[in-house]
């Protein structure tokens, strides 16, 4: 297809999805290719993606985003992490902070020394040495990048904003460099008798619109890969059992935390997600074990202030379709699948799915190897995140129903190996370029309960004081990044203010 005179993507949908997938390929794609996206102003988006990971910085640098015009413009605040509030017992929390902690020696990461430390009497929690979770718990953030050729600082961050300012934002830029926006409803798709593939749509305003190559960014409905091309949904909730949320907000309170929180409920978790100027708030729950009243009511119960709006449910299950890229069409977003918020990838979902595309972007032809690898990457990537999150669930000591059902629940063979690994040995491997780190995993593993019966022989071998020396070495580490930063609220009033009146819906 890149060879003939112009090949026409068609996006349908707009949101964060559809706009960060027309900003991209406006910013790598060249004058052989026209990109029409069609959206409806009478339709909503779900704009519940307020909080994200580090993975994100890398979008807005290919689009030249300077990271204090894009906080400010979307009210966001810094996210040093995710607090688990409650997952493993009530009372108990721990940090999935981004970034690193301590330096390895040899072929054996730092943990590995701590898990010695520990075992022999040491007091120090693995996250006295994560720069990012020390500074995530003083309220304290600035941008530390490490200096050229020198040692890493450890530090990684990523933001929390204002989901639908952040699509303003790509429409902008994508407008700006040639993306054409079409005002109206889909009422028809239309395909070709013979292959199948999809023609074009017909919108409810008597406008056709004919493409090569359809992104369907139509959320939940999947409105081209589902509906039109019929791609079977593969169900996860025998895993992820939540299937409802209830979204809120509130006036943001002081200070601002420079990270996610996920308190455990009953039947599911509540989300906190500070912005500058009000606070996400949401519950994800299983409505097999807690009424829509109950939810909301725990919600309220549980929140910093009074709400500035009406509460918002959505119902949603867990799971992906079949294949994401099938025929002339792939699906990006939430019509491609959907993944609890838990750990804040819906959005890196988005990104990583134009990014996969565009490396395997047609030629002449859609060819059948490359649909099938991109669906095949797609899977692993999808896969190896639901394990990660049904792990925090799996692994818990609380006693409500809906909690111990989880625990006594058959997970994938894939992630029991992994748990089997680390309570062995406090062994990890990440396999090819699954999304989270060695160093994500441990800390969820040590934070739900999963303690290992030893670890590795060579850091057994170090001697004594060689072992405290390191140990001294990544606390004191820690604390000299922390040291140097001022507080968030004081970063965010000097670099990255945002005007009060740009508060969305």
């Amino acid at each position: 297809m890149a060879n003939n005179p112009l090949t026409r993507f068609v996006i349908v949908g707009g949101g964060t999805a559809g706009w960060m997938t027309g900003a991209l390929f406006a910013r790598f794609l060249d004058s052989r290719y026209s990109i029409t996206l069609v959206e409806s102003d009478a339709i909503g988006t779900v704009g519940v993606g307020e909080a994200t990971i580090p993975m994100l910085r890398l979008v807005n640098r290919a689009l030249g985003f300077e990271e204090e015009e894009f906080v400010k413009a979307t009210q966001g605040s810094f996210k040093l992490g995710i607090e688990f509030d409650g997952w493993r017992e009530e009372g108990h929390r721990y940090m999935h902070a981004f970034g690193g902690m301590g330096r390895g020696l040899a072929f054996l990461p730092f943990y590995q020394f701590w898990l010695r430390y520990a075992a022999e009497g040491g007091e120090k929690s693995i996250w006295d040495f994560s720069p990012g979770a020390k500074a995530a718990y003083a309220h304290k953030f600035a941008p530390l990048n490490a200096a050229p050729n020198g040692p890493s600082n450890n530090l990684a961050w990523a933001y929390h904003f204002d989901a639908g300012l952040y699509a303003q934002l790509l429409r902008k830029y994508a407008e700006a460099r040639g993306v054409n926006r079409v005002e109206g409803k889909i009422e028809h798709v239309r395909l070709d008798p013979e292959s199948g593939h999809i023609s074009g749509v017909d919108l409810d305003n008597g406008i056709a619109i004919d493409g090569d190559i359809f992104i369907d960014c139509s959320g939940f409905r999947s409105l081209l890969l589902g509906e039109a091309l019929n791609v079977p949904f593969d169900d996860w909730s025998n895993w992820l059992p939540c299937d409802r949320a209830i979204a809120v907000h509130c006036k943001a309170t002081s200070p601002t935390l420079p990270y996610t929180r996920a308190s455990a409920r009953k039947a599911g978790w509540q989300w906190r997600i500070p912005l500058q100027h009000r606070t996400g708030n949401g519950h994800v729950y299983s409505s097999a074990h807690l009424s829509d009243d109950e939810a909301q009511a725990m919600l309220l119960a549980n929140m910093d202030g009074k709400p500035t709006g009406e509460p918002r449910q959505l119902r949603f299950t867990t799971g992906m379709r079949r294949q994401v890229w099938h025929k002339n069409c792939v699906a990006i977003g939430l019509a491609a699948g959907f993944m609890e918020p838990l750990e804040s990838t819906s959005i890196h979902l988005v990104q990583a799915a134009v990014d996969r595309f565009l490396k395997l972007l047609p030629g002449d032809r859609i060819a059948e190897a490359d649909v099938a690898e991109f669906n095949r990457q797609t899977r692993f990537e999808w896969e190896s995140i639901r394990d990660f999150l049904i792990l925090h669930y799996h692994r818990n000591g609380r006693q409500e129903p809906f909690w111990q059902a989880c625990a006594a629940m058959e997970i994938p063979a894939g992630l029991d190996h992994r748990i089997a690994l680390f309570e062995e040995s406090g062994r990890i491997f990440r396999e090819h370029e699954e999304l989270f780190t060695e160093t994500g995993w441990m800390q969820v593993l040590l934070g739900q309960g999963v303690t290992p019966r030893a670890y590795h022989p060579v850091a057994g071998g170090l001697a004594p004081d060689k072992l405290d020396e390191l140990i001294q070495l990544a606390e004191r580490a820690a604390d000299q990044v922390v040291g140097s930063m001022p507080t968030h609220d004081k970063y965010l009033a000097r670099h990255c203010a945002a005007p009060e009146q740009m508060e969305t819906a």
